[in-house]
């Protein structure tokens, strides 16, 4: 009998061990706080062209696949792109977005981006690391800050993008609103 006790009792501990972390795991649930940090950065990519090579910030370093043309499938993009804090893109850069993106959909316009922020303005100093799919066709997109450098060391939060503008196949604009939520 003081054997089946102890057995008894051993598995009532056990239990209790599993289920009380999870107890605690779940007891404060996640709260929408204020981000931490806010910041408003606009990105202006210029396609070369296969003509003008002073003024492209980005090339397509893999062509579009037979699969889809129309969409722009398989396009593979780099670039370095300047940073400025208005929609202007003669204004001070504050910085480059250093990355890459690409096509990725055969039926609609969307691609996966990569990128990192590179801060070089007295008023900020350091990197963002931002990716994210961005579904083009809709109005606002949100990417993940997925890390940082500097002034950012360790960040997490989101970046909003919003196509400011679209020249041709040439040129477009983002504006990009970042929130983040964890700051060193």
């Amino acid at each position: 009998m003081s054997t089946l006790v102890a057995k008894s009792s051993i598995l009532l501990v056990l239990t209790f061990m599993l289920v009380f972390p999870s107890v605690l795991a779940t007891k404060n649930p996640f709260k929408e706080s204020k981000p931490c940090k806010r910041l408003v950065f606009y990105f202006h990519d210029t396609l070369f062209n296969g003509t003008d090579t002073t003024n492209a910030t980005s090339a397509a370093v893999a062509n579009i696949t037979g699969l889809d043309r129309k969409h722009k499938f398989g396009l593979l993009v780099v670039f370095n792109d300047p940073l400025t804090k208005d929609h202007h893109l003669l204004s001070p850069p504050v910085g480059r977005a250093q990355g890459f993106y690409f096509f990725d959909m055969k039926d609609d316009y969307s691609a996966w981006l990569a990128y990192t922020l590179v801060f070089n303005s007295s008023e900020h100093k350091g990197t963002l690391n931002i990716m994210g799919a961005d579904l083009i066709y809709e109005k606002t997109r949100d990417l993940s800050v997925v890390g940082g450098t500097g002034d950012f060391f360790m960040a997490r939060g989101i970046c909003t993008i919003q196509t400011d503008t679209i020249q041709d196949d040439y040129y477009f604009r983002l504006k990009m609103d970042i929130k983040l939520y964890e700051c060193y």
